[in-house]
C-alpha cells in the first residue's frame, strides 16, 4: 500500500470554498478536462445535524502508461463514487471517494477535508491510500502503486490551479450579482420616489 498526502491553504473563506466546491468540475476549471461526467445519485439533509450528504458518480478519462493499460484491459475511462458531507455546524466539508473501475485489481480510497483556518483562509487536506490487489510479483504491485501515486501528485498540482480559478470566478460572479441587486434596489427606490412625487 502507498499513501499520498497533500495540504493546501486557499485564501478564501470557508463559505466561499464550500460553495465553489460544487462547481469544481464546471467549465471555469480548465484543469479538469479529464472529468467527462458528474452524476448526482442522491442528496439528503439530516434534520438533527443539518449535515448535507451527497453521493456522486464521477467519470474520468486519463491517459496511462501502455503497460498499465494492458493490465487494465485497455480501458481509458474510470468511475469513482464520491460521498460528501457538508457540516454547517462544525464548518467542514468531507469527501470520501473510492474507485469502482478496476476495483478487483486496485483499491483507491481518498479522503478530502476543507476546514476554516480563519475568516479568510481555508485548509484543504487530502489523503489517499492506494493498494494493488492483483496477484503476481510484488514488483508489479509496487509499479502500479507508484504510477498511481505519481498521478495523484500531478493531479494535485492541476487541481489546486483549477480550483483557484473556480474560486476567483465564483467571487467575481457573486460580486456582480450583488451589484446587480444593489442597482435594482436603487432603481426601485428611485421609481417609488418619482411615483410619490407624481401623486403629491
Amino acid at each position: 500500500m502507498k499513501v499520498f498526502s497533500n495540504n493546501v491553504t486557499f485564501n478564501y473563506s470557508w463559505e466561499e470554498v464550500s460553495t465553489a466546491n460544487w462547481r469544481k468540475y464546471c467549465p471555469w476549471n480548465e484543469k479538469s478536462t479529464h472529468v467527462v461526467a458528474v452524476d448526482t445519485l442522491s442528496r439528503t439533509v439530516d434534520p438533527a445535524t443539518g449535515i448535507l450528504r451527497t453521493e456522486r458518480l464521477i467519470t474520468c478519462r486519463q491517459s496511462a502508461p501502455e503497460w498499465l493499460k494492458s493490465l487494465m484491459g485497455g480501458l481509458e475511462e474510470s468511475q469513482v463514487l464520491e460521498t460528501s458531507y457538508v457540516d454547517p455546524a462544525n464548518r467542514t466539508v468531507t469527501m470520501v471517494s473510492a474507485n469502482l473501475t478496476w476495483s478487483n485489481l486496485i483499491n483507491v480510497e481518498e479522503t478530502v477535508v476543507y476546514r476554516p483556518l480563519n475568516a479568510h483562509q481555508t485548509q484543504f487536506s487530502q489523503d489517499a491510500k492506494i493498494t494493488a490487489l492483483c496477484g503476481g510479483w510484488q514488483r508489479i504491485k509496487n509499479n502500479i502503486e507508484d504510477c498511481l501515486v505519481k498521478r495523484f501528485r500531478e493531479n494535485a498540482i492541476k487541481g489546486k490551479e483549477g480550483f483557484e480559478s473556480v474560486l476567483a470566478m465564483s467571487r467575481r460572479a457573486f460580486a456582480e450579482e450583488k451589484e446587480r441587486e444593489r442597482r435594482g434596489m436603487l432603481q426601485q427606490a428611485a421609481s417609488m420616489g418619482f411615483s410619490e412625487r407624481q401623486t403629491a
